[in-house]
Formats: C-alpha cells, sequence, structure tokens
C-alpha cells in the first residue's frame, strides 16, 4: 500500500464531512496553541525576571530572615513573617572587621498605606530603607537630595518620591519642601528619584522612600528588617564576601550549628538560579495544565473516527474481499487520523505564534521590556504530543475497522 493512498482518502473524508472535520480540528488548533501561547508567555516572563535581577547587580548579596535548604527559597518568600534580622546585624554586616568587602548596605522595611497631599489621595507602597540605598541599587536622585546617615536613625519625617509619584501627588508642581501625609503624619519631601522602572522584586518609580527607623518606628511599629542588601566592592570577591556575612551573622545571633541558621543568604548568581528552577517549574505547570486541552482533541478525533468506521463499513468489507489485510486498514484508519491531528497541529503552531506575538507587542505598548519568545522545545513539544494524539486516540478506531468481517460488511445497510 502506497503512503499517498491513504493521506488522498483523507483528504477526501476530511472535505466530506467540512463541519465535523472543523470541530474536530479546532479541538486540536485550541490544544497546541494554548501550549505554544503559554510557553512563550512563560519563556518571556522568565527572561524578564531574570534580566530584571540581573540589572540590580552582580555584587550583590542578600541577606533575609528564616533558615532555608542551600538552594531552595526561604520561608520569607512565601509569605511567613520572622523577626530575627534586626538593625543591628545590619551595623555588624557593614563593618569592616566583620565583612571587609562590604561597600555599603542597606536594611529594608515595607508596607502600604495612604498618602495624601491636598485633594490628592493615592495608596501607596512605602519602604523604609538606610541612607546608603541610592549606592547600593544604582539609584539617581532627579531632584533635591536623598536621607542623610543621621535621618536614618533619629525619626526624621522625610520622603523621596519615585519617579512616577510625582505627577500623582504634585502635578505641575514643584514637590522639594512641600509635606505629603503619611497614616496621618506630615512628611517633607527632599528628593525625587530617575525613573528606573519595575524591578523583579519592586518598581521604585512608584514607591516612596522614609528614613529606616522612621518606617519601623512611626509607620509599623516593628523593631526587625524584612531584609538586607550588601554591595560587594567587587564581583570577584562576593563569594568571600557571602562566607563572611554568614559569619557575623552566627555570631550576632549566638549560633554555633550552621544547621541552626535563622537566616538565608543569597548572591545574584543564586538568586538567578533559584529564579530559573522556579519559573521553569511553573512553565512546564502550566505548559501541562494547557495540554490537558489537547486530550480533550484527542478524544474528538476518536470520536470522528469511529464514526467514520460506521459510516464505511460497506467500504471496509469490499477492500478486504478485493485482497486488503487487517493492517492495511488499521494504517489507513490511523493514517486519517494522524493527518487531522496534524493539520490540527500546524494551525496550531500558527495560532500560538501569532497570539503570542500579539501579546508581546501589547505587553510592550504597556511599558514592559517585554521580549516576544518562541523556543523550538515549545515547537517540538506541540508537534510531537499531536503525533502522539493522533497515534493513541486513532488507535482504537483502527483496530475496530480492522476487526469488520467482509462478509458481514458486505451484508451491512
Amino acid at each position: 500500500m502506497r503512503l499517498l493512498d491513504p493521506i488522498k482518502i483523507s483528504y477526501k473524508n476530511i472535505l466530506a464531512a467540512k463541519f465535523r472535520s472543523f470541530l474536530t480540528v479546532l479541538g486540536i488548533v485550541i490544544g497546541v496553541a494554548s501550549v505554544i501561547i503559554v510557553m512563550a508567555i512563560g519563556a518571556s516572563a522568565q527572561a524578564l525576571i531574570l534580566d530584571q535581577v540581573t540589572g540590580i547587580g552582580s555584587n550583590l548579596v542578600g541577606v533575609l530572615p528564616g533558615g532555608s535548604e542551600e538552594k531552595g527559597p526561604p520561608a520569607t518568600v512565601f509569605g511567613a513573617i520572622i523577626t530575627t534580622l534586626k538593625y543591628d546585624d545590619l551595623k555588624a554586616l557593614l563593618s569592616k572587621g566583620n565583612v571587609p568587602d562590604a561597600a555599603g548596605g542597606s536594611g529594608y522595611v515595607t508596607g502600604s498605606a495612604t498618602a495624601k497631599y491636598q485633594d490628592n489621595n493615592f495608596s501607596v507602597t512605602y519602604q523604609g530603607v538606610s541612607s546608603d540605598l541610592p549606592d547600593v541599587e544604582n539609584l539617581k536622585v532627579a531632584e533635591g537630595r536623598f536621607f542623610m546617615p543621621e535621618e536614618e536613625t533619629n525619626l526624621s519625617r522625610v520622603v523621596v518620591l519615585g519617579a512616577d509619584r510625582v505627577g500623582d501627588f504634585f502635578p505641575n508642581i514643584d514637590p522639594i519642601g512641600k509635606t505629603l501625609t503619611i497614616k496621618n503624619l506630615n512628611f517633607t519631601v527632599v528628593g525625587v528619584l530617575e525613573k528606573k522602572g519595575a524591578s523583579a522584586f519592586s518598581n521604585t518609580d512608584q514607591t516612596l522612600y522614609v528614613p529606616l527607623f522612621t518606617a519601623q518606628k512611626l509607620l509599623l511599629g516593628i523593631d526587625y528588617l524584612n531584609f538586607i542588601r550588601i554591595k560587594v566592592d567587587s564581583p570577584q570577591n562576593v563569594a568571600e564576601a557571602v562566607a563572611d556575612i554568614k559569619t557575623t551573622l552566627r555570631h550576632q545571633h549566638n549560633i554555633k550549628d550552621s544547621a541552626d541558621d535563622d537566616f538565608s543568604v543569597r548572591d545574584t548568581a543564586q538568586a538567578l538560579s533559584t529564579l530559573t528552577t522556579v519559573t521553569d517549574v511553573l512553565k512546564y505547570f502550566l505548559s501541562s495544565i494547557a495540554g490537558i486541552s489537547l486530550l480533550v482533541g484527542g478524544v474528538g478525533v476518536m470520536n470522528i473516527m469511529l464514526v467514520a468506521v460506521n459510516q464505511r463499513i460497506r467500504e471496509i468489507g469490499l477492500r478486504k474481499a478485493v485482497g486488503a489485510r487487517n493492517d492495511h486498514i488499521i494504517w489507513q484508519f490511523l493514517i486519517e487520523a494522524i493527518f487531522i491531528t496534524l493539520i490540527g497541529g500546524f494551525l496550531g503552531i500558527v495560532v500560538g505564534i501569532g497570539v503570542a506575538y500579539l501579546a508581546a507587542i501589547i505587553i510592550q505598548y504597556l511599558g514592559n521590556n517585554w521580549q516576544f519568545i518562541i523556543t523550538w522545545q515549545s515547537i517540538a513539544i506541540a508537534t510531537s504530543v499531536t503525533f502522539a494524539v493522533g497515534i493513541i486516540f486513532g488507535m482504537y478506531p483502527a483496530r475496530k475497522a480492522a476487526r469488520v468481517s467482509p462478509m458481514e460488511a458486505l451484508r451491512y445497510e
């Protein structure tokens, strides 16, 4: 039996039942397109997050409260509140006697509140930070100044605005020296940061910055830090700095055994590795969920092939009567099923790429540095799964057709 013969027959049978074939192919198209779209958006989101982490600097070391496995995320990542990290820890880490390679550092606490200037009210995110923040995160002040070192701890009521917040509270007005109310407390605006854009963890342009102790004591009523970032003098010294940071914190917290650490230390390379692992898991998990629609499409293929078997019993009997073997009949119907799924698969890949491209354009238009990424893995997975669906869901109808008796088939009405 020539390979082209069953393909020609499949094509004629699809045209003979156009609407039914369209619905069957549509199920495969939706399934394949869903897999392509999810994997493309997942890959683009992963690239965006990793680029943003890389953008904050390769010489930063993050310290979070709560212990964790070496390659696993600490509990604070999942929303747990752990209070083991203190301001004294930050001071100890910035001491050259403890961490010689530390070039600066900042403690962080975060909160949300309603901020007000005259009739302008907005819900805002604010951060209590150290005076070293601009140097640590490579931030530049566009107007005014940042906090003085003494303002970090003397409960000064001063605030520095992210670039986007100026237009919210002070449209067409010079904000420097104006009084902004946060949680019914008055703060004097002393500076405005240059626009930087969102990062993987925060949006600098949308954030208000106040001195660390002011946020802790006056706004949040806490005595602990959410996390610490230490800037190392050179990327080559990061590993040594990490070791010094761990030693210093164990001394600070009276920890003898590293298994009892109540903190986690991560450098940029570790953060990238952890984020890559997490985003890969999410990407493939969501793709597998989207792939369920391919199973639905496969059921549709099986349904149309079973209907085709019942409608073509006399044809099957006639072919057997003139010498067709069971394997010829199986191949006929199996190739028809694969032909239908591959048509749907090809159209699904085209639709998926088109939708992912359109999504990328829209997201870029909204101001995000979004890449359009279609990986060969996603197309290979979609194609192979489509082919497998054709075989798996076409096998039962094909075997059923092969079991038809020639005599019974020729008498079938």
